[in-house]
């Protein structure tokens, strides 16, 4: 009982908190943004230095002129984005919010689907999701998506909720450490299973409705077009062939977002006429 006590004591001086900005909501934060996004920056610099990525940068014969334009769309959907979310946090009071950002913006010659945005502002997107966005309108729904995520920390909470499901098989291993290897084995299992599925997955689906959401409400803000995010999103679902349980998927259903996205619309023209000074 005693290393037990110990085990609770040690969650309960690590654990912390955080208020965001953007949705007044209290996260968890054991890792601060002063020791994440070195560590990101790091990885992104790793990321761009390894010989197989092909980054697209002019004065490089290896890429086309349609490589450089894509690239000057990148940047220029990045930079409109990081404006936009700049104007937004100073409207909710936290002007300071990005001083720590270093806002960097890479395309990648590669087939993957893909783009992403890591912990501090560092966006990489891939020449393989452009065919699907098919404009500018679409790829700011990718990168408001992205960036998002970012703004609201998902990285850290998530590293976080990964840390605590840890500290929990410990204290579940200690207290089940008298019963017979196979009764521990069977616990520590469920254990895994039940925090997986009935957790961390609709954890990180939640972080991927909420970045769906306030990704909409950035590229609005912007000057892109909402509309946008529905027939991307639904390219996307037949592209993928719709997915498969959402239960067991750390993203929701496509159809449900798409569903959900164009519900959030008006919402998201409100907030930015407000922002932008240009409605009541």
């Amino acid at each position: 009982m005693k290393k037990l006590h110990s085990v609770f004591f040690i969650v309960l001086v690590f654990f912390g908190c955080s208020t965001n900005p953007l949705t007044g909501e209290k996260t968890m934060a054991f890792i601060n943004n002063r020791t994440l996004f070195p560590m990101s920056f790091s990885e992104y610099d790793d990321f761009l230095n390894d010989p197989a990525v092909k980054v697209v940068k002019r004065g490089d014969r290896s890429f086309t002129e349609s490589d450089f334009q894509n690239m000057d769309m990148v940047t220029r959907v990045g930079e409109k984005l990081a404006t936009a979310a700049q104007k937004w946090l100073e409207d909710a009071g936290d002007k300071y919010y990005l001083k720590d950002y270093k806002w960097e913006y890479n395309l990648v010659k590669d087939n993957q689907v893909n783009a992403w945005c890591m912990p501090g502002g560092k966006i990489v997107v891939y020449t393989g999701i452009l065919p699907v966005t098919q404009n500018e309108d679409a790829l700011a729904v990718v990168l408001g998506h992205e960036i998002s995520h970012a703004l609201l920390n998902h990285g850290q909470q998530r590293m976080s909720a990964g840390l605590l499901q840890q500290l929990g098989a410990l204290v579940l291993g200690l207290a089940v450490s008298g019963q017979s290897e196979t009764t521990q084995g069977l616990l520590l299992a469920a254990y895994s299973v039940g925090t997986t599925v009935g957790g961390m997955l609709p954890f990180s689906r939640s972080n991927e409705s909420e970045a769906d959401k306030y990704g909409l409400f950035l590229m609005t803000i912007a000057g892109y077009t909402p509309e946008e995010s529905v027939p991307f999103w639904q390219r996307m679902a037949a592209l993928s062939g719709g997915g498969g349980l959402e239960f067991l998927s750390t993203h929701p259903d496509s159809g449900r977002r798409s569903r959900e996205l164009e519900g959030w619309i008006p919402e998201a023209k409100q907030k930015a006429a407000k922002i932008n000074g240009t409605g009541k």
